[in-house]
């Protein structure tokens, strides 16, 4: 079996290398120890794989059906490799992580004084902001993002629900009434992120899926703008329980329609690069994510994070 593997990470090497004199450096052995390996291969399995001159290598259709065999396996070997020594090398070095502006404040932020307590040697550094990213381009290890990712070829790991309910102050039920069906919305003024109109998504408590289409004066593509609104009386708004937990604790906002779910398959993600030798600092930050949120997180149970009192964060004084 380790013949097997060395031959197969071989052949891997030449492949991604294209030729054996390049596999042979990167592997720090000779290219007559790289042919040979190469030809103990393809007699063990009884095809070429490779058709290669003095000056060119091409795979066989054979070949490159067990190239791709080759890179699965390795890959799962070197990932179960990672997987053990994540416990026994000390995670450190620059960790860049991408987050969504308000929950990344709200709920990131504030649990960075204990990661630093348990991580030392790990350097922070988070981009907080509303707009998409490309990890790879612009060089993040992680992005969190609140999304749909179920036909993502993206590695991710998903870190918590995006529970989702509509809401409105005192003051605007006081003044405009409280719908009871997911229809009566039509009535109200809605808070929606563009166009003034929107389709809100819902079960109702017999578990039949609907729509309806709201539309309302006033828009806007920040989440906290809208639930600022909200708390203004301005109108309905459709927030995530993680925006307006502390809110709805206190009475400044009112959960609506009691027995709809306004969920979806939208939920919160680590979204990272590859698996492939993933860093012991990003995947400490991810688990260490992962346990603080939960299944169940705090937003929704009523519980406070274990994580110390949110710090006192000032705002960058204008120059």
């Amino acid at each position: 079996m380790a013949d097997a593997l060395q031959e197969m990470s071989v052949f891997s090497r030449v492949v991604a290398s294209g030729s054996l004199s390049a596999a042979a450096r990167e592997l720090s052995i000779s290219p007559a120890l790289v042919s040979r390996r190469l030809a103990a291969l393809e007699n063990r399995l009884g095809v070429r794989l490779v058709n290669r001159t003095t000056r060119s290598l091409h795979l066989t259709v054979e070949g490159a059906r067990y190239y791709d065999v080759c890179n699965r396996v390795l890959a799962e070997i070197q990932e179960a490799d990672a997987e053990v020594s994540v416990g026994r090398v000390e995670p450190q070095g620059a960790l860049k992580v991408a987050l969504p502006a308000s929950f990344g404040h709200q709920h990131v932020a504030p649990l960075v004084p204990q990661f630093a307590a348990r991580y030392p040697k790990v350097q922070l550094a988070l981009s907080l902001s509303d707009r998409t990213v490309n990890i790879m381009d612009e060089g993040f290890d992680i992005a969190v993002c609140i999304a749909d990712l179920q036909d993502s070829s993206l590695a991710a790991r998903r870190l918590a629900p995006n529970r989702r309910i509509v809401c409105a102050s005192p003051a605007y039920l006081s003044a405009h009434g409280e719908p009871r069906t997911p229809e009566e919305l039509t009535r109200h003024n809605c808070l929606v992120t563009s166009d003034f109109m929107s389709n809100w998504d819902y079960k109702a408590p017999d578990g039949k899926a609907g729509t309806v289409r709201v539309s309302g004066r006033y828009c806007c593509d920040n989440w906290e703008v809208l639930r600022e609104w909200a708390l203004a009386g301005l109108g309905v708004a459709l927030k995530s329980t993680w925006d307006v937990h502390r809110q709805l604790e206190d009475g400044s906002l009112v959960a609506l329609l009691p027995g709809y779910a306004f969920h979806s398959d939208v939920a919160i993600y680590a979204v990272y690069p590859h698996r492939r030798f993933l860093p012991a600092k990003t995947r400490v930050f991810i688990e260490f994510l992962a346990q603080s949120f939960g299944p169940e997180p705090y937003w929704d149970n009523g519980h406070r994070p274990a994580a110390p009192p949110k710090p006192r964060i000032r705002p960058r004084a204008a120059p």
